[in-house]
């Protein structure tokens, strides 16, 4: 079994790098795991964050608090397996996000949004898992107007059969397209997978990645755990094989158009642009979410990090 990224010349030809997400406990039994940006790869096509939220079980009384913060230059999707989360933002949007359904907000030139623990779910208790990622937008998308779009997972395409089933999140794949408008060319899904099923990936994109998120799966006779980002080498099919029941998400896409700074929650292929936003937020100059009061700092600057 394969779970160390320090020897990637054990790895299969098909792999490029295999990421073990580390794991960070938030609080009151909240952990994420982190498998963008890593030292090993920053980006996966527009890809540039993707965090595992959980499984946790939340306490009466207890739940999740991410607090009003901006984002600038990215696309944010909350996808999630169990539970659900209350997103509002400062385009007055108030969404409660439940497992597969597909909720894609472009900060654009920028947008503030918080996500709660629902008060029903908070005062009764309740599970979350799930992933949330950002996509890095084009840079002529970048100042794009802040949007929220919200689609009903029965409106999803789904492929189903052979011990496999795939629900289409955003962009093509496997001849289906979703309808999530994106601004860039790639893909994301949701697969689960019984014990001995098949999964073929094909090369439609030159950057392609699988991260386990339950189970474990077989590449080129190697088998690995869940927490790992797979990132497959451009150019040739493969072929996925659960060995237990088995859930994870595909992504990718084209390459990005330059590289990527990233300060906090601000993306941009512009330094100044993100010191812009950061004195943007200092001084209030956000829109506000409606029914929120409380604020976050700017934390201190370390030196942003450029994504190549």
């Amino acid at each position: 079994m394969n779970t160390d990224d320090s020897n990637e010349a054990q790895l299969p030809p098909s792999l490029e790098h295999l990421i073990v997400a580390p794991t960070k406990d938030l609080g009151d039994g909240f952990e994420v795991r982190r498998a963008l940006p890593s030292a090993r790869r920053r980006m996966v096509g527009p890809f540039i964050f993707l965090d595992q939220m959980g499984p946790a079980v939340f306490r009466s009384g207890h739940g999740l608090d991410v607090r009003p913060h901006p984002h600038i230059g990215l696309a944010t999707v909350t996808y999630l397996f169990e539970g659900e989360i209350l997103h509002r933002d400062s385009l007055g949007t108030v969404e409660t996000i439940r497992p597969g359904e597909v909720n894609w907000m472009t900060a654009g030139r920028g947008i503030v949004h918080s996500e709660r623990t629902g008060p029903q779910t908070r005062a009764s208790g309740g599970k979350l898992f799930g992933m949330q990622a950002w996509v890095a937008l084009p840079k002529q998308h970048e100042e794009h107007e802040p949007t929220f779009l919200h689609h009903d997972a029965d409106t999803m395409p789904f492929l189903d059969g052979e011990g496999v089933r795939l629900h289409l999140i955003a962009g093509a794949l496997h001849g289906k397209r979703s309808p999530v408008k994106t601004l860039s060319d790639l893909f994301y899904a949701d697969a689960a997978l019984e014990a001995g099923a098949r999964l073929v990936l094909p090369a439609d994109y030159e950057e392609r990645a699988l991260y386990l998120a339950q189970g474990s799966v077989e590449v080129d006779g190697q088998t690995f755990s869940p927490g790992g980002l797979l990132v497959f080498r451009p150019g040739s099919e493969l072929t996925i094989r659960a060995t237990t029941p088995a859930r994870m998400l595909l992504l990718g896409g084209e390459p990005m158009d330059g590289p990527r700074h990233i300060f906090w929650n601000f993306v941009s292929s512009s330094r100044e642009r993100i010191e812009d936003a950061k004195e943007d937020w200092r001084a209030r100059r956000f829109a506000a979410v409606p029914q929120e009061t409380e604020f976050i700092p700017l934390p201190d600057d370390p030196p942003p990090v450029r994504y190549p």
